[in-house]
């Protein structure tokens, strides 16, 4: 029986694994994936974590992780496929809940869910192998390393315009692809975006594969309606097409939003007594790394705060 399951080892849950064992919580951390750090490993390079500008993102991740190893936070191999509560508890007993896994069930009092989110994907040729290297889903974070260079949006929401808005503060030239002849994004932003001078839309047009050498050089461009192929050359894309929580395991056990965000505060208070969240899957404004961070120590003082007085 543990105080405490995180499910994920992001920034979020290695910084509550962190803040957790300096507690003295009996916890552990279930990881799916052979290598913690969640999305920021695939980031080439971070330029925005206070006080390491410019770390890499693998590097980064690595260093999270040994901060919890160092403190004797034990890590298990799996994928959660579920959260039954066995025991609801009462006002002075704490509740158990058995989170299920392919590799194993464990017992808990508490459980804090910090599974990530996941960016949609083109699914086209380069992608993949230019993560890092010129492909990106977060202008935010990775915009300032194109600065005076040509970069494209791929979408024509809200979040694609605005990231190319965005990007127009840096770069030479932005091009927005957009498979449509209009956007979707709220008029006060197209009106923003076809105010500025170095951004050009490309529409009717899906990208049909990435191409590069070290990094990416060019797009190979389709137009949806006549079919012809065009090369657009650029140092960067953005993919901004959507992204989803990894939340659906937990949709029957916790009250989500109709994105499938977790609804909780900063104090990562679920629906569920017992149950907080942390991270990208939390509903919030901004998803960056330190505020991943930040949710992983709310979480786990909200925890602390769950299990004084009750009975375990």
């Amino acid at each position: 029986m543990y105080d405490l399951v995180i499910i994920g080892s992001g920034p979020a849950g290695l910084s509550a694994a962190v803040y957790a064992k300096r507690a003295g919580l009996n916890m552990i951390i279930i990881e799916k994936n052979p290598v913690s750090g969640g999305q920021i490993i695939d980031t080439y390079e971070v330029d925005n974590y206070l006080g390491i500008p410019g770390v890499n993102g693998f590097d980064l991740g690595m260093k999270f992780r040994e901060h919890a190893d160092k403190l004797g936070a034990e890590f298990v191999d799996g994928t959660v496929t579920g959260i039954e509560c066995i025991d609801k508890g009462s006002d002075d007993k704490a509740p158990v809940y058995k989170v299920k896994t392919d590799n194993g069930e464990y017992e808990t009092h508490t459980v804090i869910i910090a599974s990530g989110a996941h960016h949609s994907k083109l699914g086209v040729p380069g992608e993949e192998e230019y993560i890092g290297k010129g492909v990106s889903y977060c202008a935010t974070c990775d915009g300032a390393f194109y600065r005076d260079k040509v970069t494209a949006v791929n979408g024509g929401g809200d979040v694609a315009v605005e990231d190319a808005i965005f990007l127009a503060r840096f770069s030479k030239k932005v091009y927005l692809i957009h498979r449509r002849d209009e956007l979707r994004a709220t008029k006060i932003l197209q009106d923003e975006l076809f105010g500025l001078d170095n951004v050009e839309v490309i529409w009717d047009s899906v990208v049909k594969e990435i191409k590069g050498e070290d990094k990416v050089t060019h797009l190979k461009v389709e137009n949806v309606k006549s079919k012809e192929m065009s090369d657009v050359n650029v140092d960067g894309i953005f993919i901004a097409i959507g992204i989803h929580p990894s939340t659906d395991l937990f949709a029957d056990i916790v009250e989500c939003d109709e994105g499938g965000y977790i609804i909780a505060g900063e104090d990562g208070k679920t629906s569920a007594p017992g149950i907080f969240v942390a991270g990208d899957s939390r509903k919030k404004r901004l998803r960056q790394i330190v505020t991943a961070v930040a949710d992983g120590a709310n979480a786990v003082t909200s925890v602390q705060d769950f299990l004084v007085g009750k009975e375990k």
